[in-house]
């Protein structure tokens, strides 16, 4: 990877994990479905302007939009309204065995013994998470992570199946998709949003405009652009850090505070996914 991707790459769990602290103070003021479905029209309404529609492919990047965006986003940001976010992201973590999983099953990677172990190792770490009596007290929120985290998973890999699309081409119209389909979502599971968007202050906004166009439209766009220049295995160890970021901020800005079975349950997660990112394919050249 050359040294200016590598430098992108390290600044997306940077701006995600304040991104994802912000999204937790933002729950006090939106529904989170709502949270995201203004976060992406901000998002779409910005980049929109600056690439060509990619009309072969629109179909089904709205597919892609569905599955990485409104579902993925109405799970794992329902989910973290009843979580800590230095637990939540913890669980997010589970979007890498999932990746790898599926990339085996439907790109033909190879899975093999090491990326196995690390899938045992990040699934332990969770389930260690899980039993902690304040986890016990919110399943229902820890499994929408986890499906959201699988949902984030399977559209990573649907992307690496669409013909070649720049980052910035790609979360725009990704954007313009997921936007419509996230206020449906939120129309049909939540209520309360006219009296959200109304009562919402100076704080609340700012909260929207960051996740708009800083951690979806400059994060996305770095993002996507690295998904689709390098392999999945090349790019997603990056989001190791991620972790590391948002716990960090959700004790120092958020108050949070970490049992130490949940420090020994987010280790072992960290490391099962080091372990899956630490395969590399061989190139082999004809």
């Amino acid at each position: 990877m050359k040294r200016q991707d590598l430098l992108l790459g390290l600044s997306v769990p940077v701006i995600w994990g304040a991104g994802f602290i912000s999204a937790k103070a933002g729950l006090d003021q939106f529904p989170p479905i709502l949270l995201m479905a203004l976060r992406f029209t901000l998002a779409a309404a910005a980049l929109v302007w600056f690439v060509k529609p990619p009309w072969g492919q629109l179909g089904r990047i709205g597919l892609i939009a569905l599955v990485s965006a409104a579902i993925q986003y109405s799970l794992t940001f329902t989910g973290l309204d009843g979580l800590d976010a230095s637990i939540a992201i913890i669980v997010v973590q589970l979007e890498v065995p999932f990746a790898a999983l599926l990339a085996a099953l439907f790109l033909k990677d190879n899975l093999g013994w090491r990326r196995l172990f690390g899938m045992v190792l990040a699934f332990v770490g969770v389930g260690l998470i899980a039993g902690q009596p304040q986890s016990e007290q919110n399943m229902v929120p820890l499994f929408l992570v986890i499906g959201g985290a699988f949902s984030w998973a399977a559209g990573q890999v649907m992307i690496k199946t669409l013909n070649p699309v720049g980052g910035l081409t790609l979360i725009a119209w990704v954007a313009v998709w997921a936007a419509p389909q996230l206020f449906v979502c939120s129309f049909l599971f939540e209520e309360g949003q006219l009296q959200a968007i109304r009562e919402a202050d100076a704080k609340g906004w700012g909260i929207v405009i960051y996740l708009g166009l800083v951690m979806t439209a400059l994060g996305y766009t770095i993002w996507y652009h690295l998904l689709t220049k390098y392999d999945v295995n090349q790019v997603t160890p990056f989001l190791l850090l991620l972790p590391v970021t948002t716990v960090m901020g959700s004790v120092l800005i958020l108050g949070e505070t970490l049992t130490p079975i949940v420090i020994t349950g987010g280790i072992v997660v960290i490391v099962g996914v080091a372990v899956i990112l630490s395969y590399r394919r061989v190139a082999v050249s004809t």
